[in-house]
């Protein structure tokens, strides 16, 4: 995704998962990655540090970096 640019509001899909989810609350949890299907839509809530994005799924809210995720 490295031409693509994120920004808040967008709604973007998974493209692969990672080993683990992280939730994205004020204590971040791992979940099982198997929570979320590829192809899954979401909407980026806000910006994270460390390269992460929020990203508000259907199932909840988790922590992915850009390399998992397409603009739709």
């Amino acid at each position: 995704m490295s031409e693509q640019k994120l920004a808040v509001g967008d709604k973007v899909k998974v493209v692969a998962l990672p080993k683990y989810l992280k939730t994205a609350e004020p204590m971040p949890m791992l979940r099982p990655a198997d929570i979320i299907p590829v192809g899954e839509e979401g909407v980026v809530i806000d910006r994270r540090p460390g390269g992460y994005w929020g990203v508000r799924f259907a199932q909840g809210a988790f922590l992915m970096e850009s390399q998992y995720l397409e603009l739709v």
